[in-house]
């Protein structure tokens, strides 16, 4: 990010916005926790698999989540389903293509193809959680 981005008033700023973040490739995963916290969010999860993220799912107070679909041999879809039982706003950040057939029953959700710009993920995080 730049450093114009903060001072941008068309940068959305996360502030205090809780946010768990599940990626598992650990530079991406370094990188969206380093996008959300110059926009002022609070990073309660960085998770790089289901059976981490589930303990934070089960302690409440997530205001949005930023989900990588392909983790490894699994998928993010337990966890998407648990956030939206909770009523929980997500997105999918993920390399997976729109019509790969996983993702078909997510095809409501806001899925953002990688790489995106920091804005663009920002934008994304603010306009879930304000509905």
């Amino acid at each position: 990010m730049t450093e114009a981005a903060i001072g941008d008033d068309q940068f959305p700023y996360l502030k205090g916005a809780r946010v768990l973040v599940v990626e598992d490739d650990p530079l991406l995963l370094m990188e969206l926790e380093a996008i959300l916290l110059e926009a002022g969010a609070d990073v309660i999860g960085l998770c790089r698999s289901v059976n981490e993220a589930m303990p934070i799912l089960d302690r409440g107070g997530i205001d949005a989540a930023v989900l990588d679909f392909g983790l490894g041999t699994e998928t993010a879809a337990p966890i998407a389903e648990r956030l939206t039982a909770d009523g929980t706003p997500f997105c999918f950040y993920t390399g997976q293509v729109p019509t790969d057939p996983r993702l078909a029953a997510w095809n409501t959700c806001v899925i953002l193809q990688k790489p995106a710009h920091p804005q663009t993920i920002v934008t994304t995080v603010a306009a879930l959680i304000a509905g």
